[in-house]
């Protein structure tokens, strides 16, 4: 059922996830930890204040776009609420990228302003005459050359006071480019109230975050899960984030880990599979998250067996903004992706939108206040996605009768072989299962009849080296779990899968790579 939030008509996000914990009695609590810094809410309400006026000392206005290209560190959270403090709309930008995907962004969303990391200013600099919105770009985490601002010497200017621009709780307060996982981003319009929902719901119904957890999320801050997982989650309770501004390796999580002791652990099933690879230790944690796809469930099975310790899977959306279906703890079903979480409604349907009983595999649609508003400049899709009060996931699932969803893969990744339809994460689950196999992804590809077979590509655990004997011996590990027909007639070997930044596996490139190299 829907979640009333009672928000008053005039709101504004930054007040409520930083100002108020501080108007709480929490200004000297440890907002963030990050390498060997801390920082309060008091510090960070400053730093926010700080950024907010050096925005408007460069005329940034109200409903003006402020594009953030930053590591994960303690300026994410000062620059994301400091923008929307002013009423300007934080636009949160994919580190992982290229400067061709960062000019896109940049043009697309008109951003007034790039706030972004000395380290990733060099993917800036052959685009530069290309930007055609842009005034300012703000150089983080070190000097600026060519005439860009330096952050650290704009903000020592400033006054410790900001006003909080009077936004209203529907206003825009920030957006997100989606992955790209089926096709070209899109930017995503997120309101005032979607962060407060989400923590409402799954934050609180879910997790039952509280202050005095410890937030880490090796999922990064620039897209939907991070953010919710180390922004708006602990700040939303008064909780402690820590961040990890370098790549999330296995060695990197477990040091970080051991370092900060977090309570509360996010990842991707990627990461999650490459870990038990590694030795390490998750002393501390209390819960496990996995998003991004769904987990195999043999990673759960062994995860649990290594550390005792549950990992729940669900599903999110940029779309979303977070997580809308979950197991929750002390009820993890392997192989689901839980129930539908408390605020939202899900339903099940077929081609023409009539819902669809349990068992039948149809298409995810789903019904939360978090919802995004609309597709910046993308009318049409955001008509063919947001539908009333329903969004549309592309997503292929199905629910059993005791309401426990189960994800059949994308819309655009099921395969009908000899006329019945074959689910990619089926038979990616079952090759996953194999004690050799790290990680997979199966895609339909055409045989010498031109009919559509199930095709494997496959990353071997680092102590095995493929080849033909093991290609077989998969192949028949498939057989004997599943349906003859659901075997994969074609296994390549990778040495790793092509990914977005949120660990989803880009399956259309690997269609590409069918189509267009004949592999």
């Amino acid at each position: 059922m829907p979640y009333n939030l009672n928000l008053p008509e005039e709101f504004n996000a930054a007040d409520y996830f930083v100002d108020r914990n501080v108007r709480e009695g929490r200004g000297n609590k440890v907002a963030v930890l990050c390498e060997d810094r801390a920082f309060t809410y008091g510090q960070i309400q400053e730093g926010v204040n700080r950024f907010g006026n050096a925005l408007l000392s460069i005329d940034v206005r109200m409903e003006e776009r402020v594009a953030l290209l930053l590591l994960d560190t303690e300026i994410y959270p000062q620059a994301f609420f400091g923008a929307i403090k002013i009423g300007a709309v934080p636009v949160c930008l994919n580190t992982m990228n290229r400067s061709k995907d960062f000019e896109f962004f940049l043009n697309d969303s008109r951003a007034r302003v790039l706030v972004v990391d000395a380290a990733l200013l060099e993917q800036i600099d052959s685009i530069r005459g290309n930007l055609r919105f842009l005034k300012h770009i703000i150089v983080a985490n070190g000097t600026a050359p060519n005439g860009d601002l330096t952050l650290s010497e704009l903000v020592s200017q400033q006054s410790s006071e900001l006003e909080t621009a009077p936004t209203c709780r529907d206003d825009s307060c920030f957006w997100l480019y989606s992955s790209g996982s089926t096709g070209s981003p899109k930017g995503t319009i997120h309101l005032q109230h979607d962060m407060v929902y989400s923590t409402e719901t799954y934050g609180k119904k879910v997790l039952g975050i509280q202050e005095n957890d410890v937030c880490f999320s090796a999922a990064k801050l620039f897209f939907a899960y991070g953010l919710g997982n180390g922004l708006y989650f602990p700040f939303g309770v008064g909780a402690t984030a820590v961040y990890l501004p370098s790549r999330p390796t296995p060695e990197s999580v477990y040091t970080t880990v051991g370092k900060h002791l977090p309570t509360l652990y996010f990842g991707v099933p990627t990461l999650y599979g490459q870990m038990l690879e590694v030795d390490g230790s998750m002393a501390g944690v209390r819960l496990c998250v996995s998003a991004g796809e769904a987990l195999p469930a043999a990673y759960l099975q062994r995860w649990k067996s290594r550390f005792g310790l549950d990992i729940i899977d669900g599903i999110g959306s940029t779309e979303m903004v977070h997580i809308f279906i979950s197991n929750v703890p002390g009820d993890t079903h392997s192989g689901s992706t839980g129930k539908v979480v408390p605020g939202y409604e899900a339903r099940i349907v077929d081609e023409n939108m009539h819902d669809l009983p349990a068992g039948e595999v149809g298409t995810l649609l789903v019904k939360g206040d978090s919802a995004a508003a609309s597709y910046w400049n993308k009318h049409e899709k955001s008509r063919q996605t947001i539908m009333g009060h329903w969004v549309n996931t592309g997503d292929k699932y199905y629910c059993d009768e005791q309401g426990y969803y189960y994800c059949a893969g994308r819309s655009d990744d099921m395969l009908k072989v000899g006329g019945i339809w074959v689910s990619p994460n089926e038979v990616e689950a079952c090759l996953i299962e194999h004690q050799d196999v790290l990680e997979c992804a199966v895609i339909g590809a055409p045989d010498d009849d031109k009919l559509i077979k199930p095709m494997a590509f496959v990353v071997l655990a680092k102590s095995r080296q493929a080849s033909l004997e093991m290609e077989n011996e998969l192949k028949d590990f498939v057989k004997s779990k599943l349906a003859l027909y659901k075997y994969p007639r074609w296994i390549h070997f990778l040495d790793e899968l092509p990914k977005t930044a949120t660990g989803k596996i880009k399956r259309f490139e690997l269609r590409n790579l069918v189509q267009n190299q004949g592999v």
